[in-house]
């Protein structure tokens, strides 16, 4: 397979999410990594998808500490899905992972976004191949039993799906991984 796009990280963290239990597609996303790799540089980086009440996107973009490297995503990972022309948003970007648990906090303007996930199952390697997603996952992964999100303080309902976009779980900790295409 010849690659022609790559994106690598070290202690990701990953949600996806539905504000309301009848939608069809998840519409709330926090993935966000320690460190993301890219040919163009390296920094904390991922993406965000929040709902306003009706459930349509009220904040959504690529989030990093480095504008350049939050460029990249769009139009080499995710060019033909919704996210190919979404903003980068600049950002604050908080790690913690521990033996059983993560939190990440994203700080962009106007929202500080606080996922946490606990009780992680084992550690299981993913090779998944595009379906969904345009890209192929190589990753090592805990899936998460519980998860919470607030939003600016506040705890906001989610649904966990029973697959994620990836064909995964929809919430794990990832240690590291390659999404490539």
């Amino acid at each position: 397979m010849l690659v022609n796009a790559w994106m690598s990280w070290v202690g990701g963290v990953d949600l996806v999410a539905m504000s309301k239990e009848s939608l069809q597609m998840p519409n709330v996303i926090v993935h966000v990594a320690q460190i993301v790799h890219t040919p163009i540089g390296s920094a904390p980086s991922g993406m965000i998808l929040l709902p306003d009440e009706t459930g349509m996107p009220k904040v959504m973009g690529f989030v990093s500490t480095d504008k350049n490297v939050g460029a990249y995503f769009g139009p080499n990972i995710f060019a033909g899905t919704p996210f190919e022309n979404a903003p980068v948003l600049d950002a604050e970007i908080e790690v913690e992972i521990g033996e059983n648990s993560a939190r990440v906090s994203v700080k962009i303007e106007n929202y500080e976004i606080v996922s946490e996930l606990s009780e992680l199952g084992e550690l299981k390697a993913a090779n998944r191949e595009p379906v969904n997603l345009p890209f192929y996952d190589h990753s090592l992964e805990s899936a998460a039993g519980e998860v919470k999100l607030t939003v600016n303080g506040e705890e906001i309902s989610i649904f966990l799906p029973p697959v994620g976009m990836s064909g995964g779980p929809a919430a794990v900790v990832s240690s590291c991984g390659i999404y490539s295409r």
